[in-house]
This record gives structure tokens, C-alpha cells and sequence, in this order.
């Protein structure tokens, strides 16, 4: 990035959060016109590091204007930046010594490391006027979540709140396109010959076809099997997860491989595909079990997070691309945020003590991890494969959901072991503020309870005093736009929920919590204490029976897995598939008598309802396995108008006349509870309008 030179009339160094905008219309001119020089420069930028550095250069090759060249306000217009990082890393150093066979990798001369990265960055074109703050989003395979999950209905809340967004990949399985963001690691070798290893996959497809892809994602890669690997791979077919395993016979099916090439640069994991005689039939678990070969050193991909951002905050060398015109770093704080798998890869990278530089700085100031469940990820493993998840019907025995659950140290009463997510960044002294954030739907599908419960689900646990968590009531995991929708693959409708307003709220909590300590808004989660965290089941969750809508009867669930003797200390597989040991109990948020959730953060639309709003759905016959869990999908049971119609129906929940008489007084209850959220720092002045107008979409519900 060019540098940012500072405004006429600024004095001293810049300032951390921008400044006010002058007032002097030729200023304004001035500073435009620069912008949109700077804006249309698209020259390729290299950009080499003097020192030596964890992180080497940067490349950019790619630079335009951001939303067309609209001005956000004091922050001005922003810029997209495009290009490459790439790092070397010391294996002996102690910063590195979790990366998961990095002794194994290929070794320039001076002993180190080498790896490549992706790198994205938006940020304002006069960076002086940024909030001094890095908001770096771990994208979801591939692709950044930050703009659709946070500022979208926010008129780029991101963009006007000044923050640099930042991106990098960190996913080593990805096929490189152009359009996704792709870590490029070395492969690990034994003395120079090939490491080899079982590996498992598996595949769950909801309609009929001949073929798919190994890695349950055609634009992901797969590890290559050896020669005996293919010849003597067990392929079974079973309904659901405890269902005994059916071999399918050798000959009806086989692998096609390739090797993807983009911009003359092969893939590093082939893609494959498993092709089956007679086709798959929907909702039946396909399980592969083989040796592969040629693992990739996948934790790689945390130690190019940190070395980046440690970058963009430190270095004064000229190759940063986010220095001021005074030489120094525009980013001052960095907030790391990501949802679902990138949710779980920012716990992750606190547990394997990435948080801390290799000079021992803090990476992140404050991480926000969104609806990432329980779980941690098959992220620094030995044939590691991040994009994969669990959940109750599909993959639901990869390594993603196992001890330790919590921020704090506990003890597990399965395994034995005393553990806790930020116990490596205690000892380092560089805890960041975190604000766990989930839909309630991670209860039912991502073992949500166990981050705030000791393993037996007996007791809740405290949380650290950096830790605050964030349950969204009434909601499924990804948000919805606040209308109802269809049924479609679930037996019930989607969950409409919009919670996005409730984390650009927090989002803004937790930059004032860094910026000047303002404690952010008390945590807001069910408690076995209170009564709203309760055993799962029908008959003791406060569930009404309604007519027409089953009750789940199973839930997602992890247990103790048995991968071999070498899987805790080195990470590294030798039983597939895993056996199966005792399970740790996960609870639910408890009913209320209109079948809503009790103990979370509730929006208007859930605290003055017009519908139950579940955060489980069961699968449809039409996508096969029906009754087992539709994955991260909750549902939409609308309240009916009046008695009469209830009674006809059988539905013991209150009508909605009965409840507010009318749409006016539906609407009075349903404004005080937004402005008390605003209030309580939970909801932003500026989003009231658009709550507002989502209450006013319903007023034909009363006609």
C-alpha cells in the first residue's frame, strides 16, 4: 500500500482512532484527488522485509477501489489489496514448537521453514484515518464471512466503524482458483521418503448421484492414497452414526484423481473422486478408510495468522503495507474474528499458544469466536483436514469436538486430564478479551454447553475474567433476514432470526474494552444454576408437545475417541475409524410455555414472539435419514391468530390476540424490549430503525 501522507493542518503523530474531518471544502477536494490517485494505482507492489523476520515480503499485485470509491463518512474511502506473504519460520524456536511435524518439513539453508499465503486487505486509502484497529477475519474455507455475518443491514458497519479489515489463508486442503484464499505448506518427509498414514473420510450426500467428492467439498483436496492404500481401502455404508458398518464390495466402486493447476502452480492435494456403481443414496454415511500419503504441514497455517498480524502491528520496514506517513504502524490493536470453523480455529490457535509471537507479543488483543460451538478443529494434526466438522448425522467422529472445552482449566473426568483453552496464553501473559458469541443452535449441534459446564454437565463452571459469552436465543447458525422462509430439506421451516445487529453491538464492546477497559455487557447464557440449562430430552427440557412437530431424539454428542496411543501427545492417527468411548453430556436451553428458549440474549422478535423459534430442524425423508438432525438448522413454528383457530388445531400455545389483543400493543412490547436491549449496550441506537421496520412486516399476521 502506498503511503498515506498526513492531512494539511495535522499536527504531531496520528492519531490511534482517526481524526474529525476538516471542515474546509478544498481540503476535502485535495484529499479526494489523492485518494483516487492512490486508488487507481495498480502496479504490482513487492515489497521485501530488511530484517530478518518470521514474515519475509509481500507481494501486492492487486489494488482498487472499495465499493466504488465511497466515502464512509471521517474514514473516507477504502482500498482492496491483493497479493502473497511469504514466512520462514526458526522449528527450533518455542514459539513453534506445536506446529505438528514442522521438524519434518523441507529446510532452506539457514535451517528454516518455508510457506506461502494469501493475503487480503481492505482498509481506508489515508490510513490516518482508520480506528488504528485491525479486525482480521478468518475466513471460512477459503472465503472471508466478516461482511455478510456482521455489516450486512449495517451499511457497512465495518467500513464506517474505520477498522482495517485483513485476511490470509490458512487452509493448506484448498484447491487454488484465483477467487479463494489458500495456504501454500510444505509437505512433511521422513529422512526423504514419503510419511504415510490411514486416514478416514466421509460422505453424506442429500440427493442421488454417482459420484462425489472425497473431501465432501468439490472445491477441496484430499489426501493421495499409496499404492496399497487404494488397493486395499474399506469402503462401508451405514444409515446412522451407531449403526453397524456395511462393506461395500471392492469392485462397485473407484477414485479419480487429479491435480488441479492454477497459474502454472499445481495443487497441493489432488482432488478426488469417489465414484460408485448404483450411485449414493441420500442421508446414508459413506466411509472411506485408506492409507494416504504426503501429509501436509497444516499448522502452518496459524503460525502465518500470528507471524502476519505481528507484522502489520510492529514492523516499521518499508514493506508493511500499513504504515503511516510517519513511519510508524497504523494497526495499534488487532481483534481476530470467525465463524463456525474459523470460530473454532481461533480457539484453536489460543489452546496451541499462537497467541503469543516468536519475541513473545501478544498477536491478538481481543478474539470474538461466532458460533463455534464447543469445539476446537482438525487444524495442527498429521493428515490434517480443517474443513471438516461434526455434527450429530454427518461427520461426526473427525477430531473437532474433544477436551478441552472450556476457557479455564478443568478436569475431565473421562481422560483424566486437567486442561483449558487459554492456558498456554496465561503462562505466555497474553490472554486476549474474548467474547465467545454462538446461536443456540450450537447447543444441539456443536456441544455448546460444555464451554461453560464441567464435563460431566453437572455443574457450570466460572468463567475467566477475560471471557464473556454470548447466547443468542431462538436462533440457528447461520442468521436469516428476519422473514420466514419455505420448508425445504427440514421438517419444519428455517429459522429466520437476523442476530447480526446483537454482534455489531459486541463487536463495538469489544473495542471499547480494549481501547480504554469498558467492560463490555455481562455475559448472557442458559445456567444450570438459574434452571435454563437442562438435560436435552423431551420430557425434561420444558418442551409442550404440538401437533404435526416431532421432538428430536437425538442430539450431537461427543465422546471419548480412541485414535491410538500417539494421537494426544503427538497428534498423529493409527485407529480408524476411532473406537468409541463413554460420551460427555451436553444440555439445552430450557422451554418456555410458548416453546421459546430461556437464559440467552433474545431479540425482540424472540422476547415478544409471533412464532416458537427452535434452533433444531429434523431431516425430511426427501434428503434421507429422516429424524436425525438437520445440520445447524433450527426451525419456525408460527403462533395462529385467535382462539378459535388454536382450538381447531390443537395448539396449546397462546394465540396471538390472545397474548397482545392486537398488533398495537404487540408493537409497544415489542419497541420497549428493543430499547431496553439498547440500554443494556446489547443493541446499537443506529440499528433500531431496521428492528423497527421487522415489526411492522407482521403486522398482517394480526389481520
Amino acid at each position: 500500500m502506498a503511503q498515506a501522507h498526513r492531512r494539511p493542518g495535522t499536527q504531531g503523530p496520528e492519531k490511534e482512532g482517526g481524526e474529525e474531518m476538516r471542515s474546509l471544502t478544498s481540503g476535502r477536494r485535495a484529499r479526494r484527488c489523492a485518494a483516487k490517485l492512490l486508488l487507481l494505482a495498480v502496479v504490482p507492489f513487492f515489497a521485501p522485509v530488511t530484517a530478518v523476520a518470521e514474515l519475509t515480503r509481500i507481494e501486492l499485485t492487486k489494488r482498487e477501489p472499495w465499493s466504488g470509491g465511497r466515502e464512509f463518512g471521517e474514514r473516507g474511502a477504502y482500498q482492496r489489496l491483493r497479493g502473497k506473504a511469504w514466512f520462514e519460520v526458526d522449528p527450533g524456536a518455542p514459539a513453534n514448537r506445536t506446529v505438528v511435524d514442522l521438524a519434518l518439513a523441507p529446510k532452506n539453508k539457514a535451517g528454516r521453514v518455508e510457506f506461502a499465503a494469501d493475503v487480503e486487505i481492505i482498509a481506508p486509502a489515508d490510513l490516518s484515518r482508520s480506528s488504528g484497529a485491525i479486525f482480521y477475519d478468518v475466513n471460512n474455507r477459503g472465503h472471508p464471512t466478516c461482511l455478510g455475518t456482521i455489516s450486512s443491514g449495517g451499511d457497512q458497519f465495518l467500513m464506517r466503524e474505520g477498522f482495517i479489515l485483513v485476511f490470509s489463508g490458512w487452509i493448506a486442503e484448498l484447491l487454488p482458483d484465483g477467487k479463494k484464499l489458500v495456504l501454500e505448506a510444505p509437505v512433511a518427509r521422513d529422512g526423504g521418503k514419503a510419511i504415510s498414514g490411514l486416514v478416514r473420510a466421509e460422505i453424506v450426500v442429500s440427493q442421488e448421484t454417482a459420484r462425489s467428492s472425497l473431501s465432501g467439498n468439490s472445491g477441496h483436496g484430499s489426501y493421495e492414497p499409496t499404492a496399497r492404500g487404494e488397493k486395499e481401502a474399506i469402503l462401508t455404508r451405514r444409515l446412522r452414526e451407531k449403526d453397524a458398518r456395511v462393506v461395500v464390495a471392492r469392485s462397485s466402486w473407484k477414485l479419480e484423481k487429479s491435480w488441479p493447476v492454477f497459474q502454472d502452480a499445481k495443487s497441493a492435494l489432488p482432488k478426488i473422486e469417489l465414484v460408485l456403481e448404483g450411485g449414493f443414496e441420500p442421508g446414508v454415511i459413506y466411509e472411506l478408510v485408506y492409507e494416504a500419503k504426503n501429509p501436509v504441514v497444516q499448522g502452518l497455517g496459524m503460525a502465518g495468522i500470528r507471524d502476519l498480524i505481528s507484522y502489520l502491528k510492529h514492523s516499521r520496514d518499508r514493506g508493511n503495507p500499513l504504515l503511516l506517513a510517519s513511519g510508524s504502524p497504523a494497526a495499534r490493536y488487532a481483534y481476530g474474528f470467525g465463524t463456525s470453523q474459523s470460530g473454532r480455529l481461533l480457539r484453536m490457535l489460543l489452546y496451541d499458544g499462537f497467541n503469543a509471537d516468536e519475541k513473545g507479543r501478544k498477536v491478538f488483543d481481543a478474539v470474538m469466536p461466532h458460533v463455534a460451538g464447543g469445539g476446537l478443529g482438525f487444524f495442527n494434526h498429521r493428515f490434517a483436514s480443517p474443513t471438516r466438522y461434526s455434527t450429530q448425522h454427518e461427520s461426526h467422529l473427525y477430531p473437532t469436538d474433544y477436551f478441552p472445552f472450556s476457557y479455564g482449566e478443568q478436569k475431565d473426568h473421562l481422560s483424566g486430564r486437567t486442561d483449558g483453552i487459554l492456558r498456554r496464553a496465561r503462562a505466555a501473559g497474553v490472554v486476549p478479551r474474548v467474547l465467545h458469541t454462538q446461536s443456540s443452535s450450537e447447543y444441539w449441534h456443536r456441544s455448546a454447553s460444555l464451554v461453560h459446564t464441567d464435563t460431566t454437565g453437572g455443574k457450570d463452571v466460572a468463567l475467566p475474567s477475560e471471557v464473556r459469552i454470548y447466547t443468542f436465543g431462538g436462533s440457528q447458525h447461520g442468521p436469516g433476514n428476519g422473514m420466514p422462509r419455505p420448508r425445504s430439506r427440514g421438517q419444519l421451516p428455517s429459522n429466520p432470526i437476523n442476530f447480526r445487529p446483537l454482534l455489531r453491538a459486541l463487536v463495538k464492546a469489544m473495542d471499547a474494552w480494549v481501547r480504554d477497559g469498558t467492560e463490555p455487557p455481562p455475559s448472557a447464557y442458559p445456567t444450570i444454576a438459574s434452571g435454563s440449562l437442562v438435560p436435552w430430552e423431551a420430557a425434561e427440557s420444558g418442551w409442550t408437545p404440538l401437533p404435526g412437530v416431532a421432538y428430536p431424539k437425538v442430539i450431537q454428542q461427543p465422546a471419548l475417541l480412541d485414535r491410538g496411543p500417539h494421537f494426544t501427545a503427538e497428534r498423529r492417527t493409527t485407529v480408524q475409524p476411532p473406537r468409541v468411548g463413554a460420551a460427555y453430556k451436553v444440555l439445552v436451553p430450557g422451554y418456555g410455555s410458548d416453546n421459546n428458549e430461556k437464559g440467552c440474549l433474545l431479540l425482540p422478535s424472540v422476547a415478544v414472539p409471533v412464532a416458537t423459534l427452535t434452533s433444531w430442524n429434523l431431516r425430511d425423508k426427501s434428503i434421507g435419514a429422516p429424524g436425525e438432525l438437520l445440520s445447524l438448522q433450527g426451525g419456525h413454528i408460527p403462533l395462529l391468530r385467535d382462539r378459535n383457530a388454536r382450538t381447531a388445531a390443537k395448539d396449546p400455545r397462546l394465540s396471538l390476540l390472545e397474548r397482545y389483543r392486537g398488533f398495537e400493543l404487540y408493537l409497544e412490547q415489542y419497541l420497549a424490549w428493543a430499547r431496553k436491549l439498547v440500554k443494556e449496550r446489547y443493541l446499537l441506537e443506529e440499528d433500531l430503525p431496521s428492528i423497527d421496520k421487522g415489526s411492522w412486516d407482521r403486522e398482517k399476521l394480526f389481520e
